[in-house]
């Protein structure tokens, strides 16, 4: 709490982006504790500092998720579900702290990215997806999500950041595509072969199972755990008219282009690192 009052002094505006995104069972306390506990001791400073605007970087894991395949938008009620995962569990419990620092007085706005795509540390996160492909993940499943450029994400963050609207949450998403086109687009960027094998229900609960057991002799984080199988088997479409109404002349990055550009710069990366 110290750093956090420190880092506020004379600060008018706060971006809380801050959280653990894992699907491993291990790193479930800290992931609790970084964007549960974290978020309301962020909200908490912000309330007793008299902070203008905060804007709490949420995902549209918060909003939870279905099986049904239904059209997903801000009004969705969350629901407990197997096919919610603990990272989903913990970041709308962490919007819920943020929901109550603005009955408490809070000027703030929700963001919900769906799954960010762009150039980063493909160890981690969503970038990892570029990796997976690139060393040639042999898997795929028919499930459908959202997928959004990282520089529209922080576009949108910008300009609600500079908006008058308070209490409110915003889906931002730019497609709703199947996994195996993305894999399949993502193989293309970098030359690489595409996915092969449909990994059914049954295969993808064997394939997680030896993930582990390989990763338990390797000391490596798994490339697909239990939850991300499940979660690949679902078919979840979000909408994205909200926040195109809320923000005239904003727009998204088609995917193609998202991710051309960044199996450009991964390929470079590995280009300078290789001797």
């Amino acid at each position: 709490m110290v750093s956090i009052e420190k880092a506020m002094e004379g600060v008018d505006t706060v971006i809380h982006s801050a959280a653990v995104i894992s699907f491993l069972k291990k790193e479930k306390k800290w992931m609790d504790q970084v964007n549960i506990e974290g978020t309301a001791n962020v909200v908490n400073m912000a309330v007793e500092k008299n902070i203008s605007r905060l804007v709490h970087i949420s995902s549209v894991a918060a909003l939870g998720r279905s099986a049904s395949g239904m059209q997903i938008n801000e009004e969705k009620k969350w629901l407990d579900s197997k096919l919610n995962s603990h990272y989903g569990i913990s970041k709308q419990k962490a919007e819920m702290e943020t929901w109550r620092a603005m009955a408490e007085g809070l000027n703030a706005v929700i963001v919900n990215p769906s799954t960010v795509l762009g150039f980063g540390d493909w160890n981690t996160s969503s970038c990892r997806i570029f990796k997976n492909i690139y060393e040639e993940f042999p898997w795929y499943t028919e499930g459908i999500n959202g997928f959004v450029d990282i520089e529209d994400v922080a576009k949108a963050t910008v300009l609600l950041m500079e908006s008058n609207i308070s209490e409110q949450r915003f889906i931002v998403t730019g497609e709703n595509w199947s996994f195996r086109k993305l894999f399949n687009t993502i193989a293309d960027g970098f030359g690489k072969k595409h996915p092969h094998r449909k990994a059914t229900p049954f295969l993808a609960s064997i394939a997680w199972r030896l993930e582990k057991l390989k990763s338990l002799f390797n000391g490596t984080n798994p490339l697909l755990t239990k939850e991300t199988a499940r979660l690949a088997h679902t078919s979840s479409y979000f909408q994205n008219d909200k926040i195109l109404k809320a923000l005239p002349g904003f727009s998204f990055t088609p995917l193609q282009q998202t991710i051309s550009r960044a199996c450009k710069k991964y390929i470079e990366t590995v280009n300078e690192v290789q001797p």
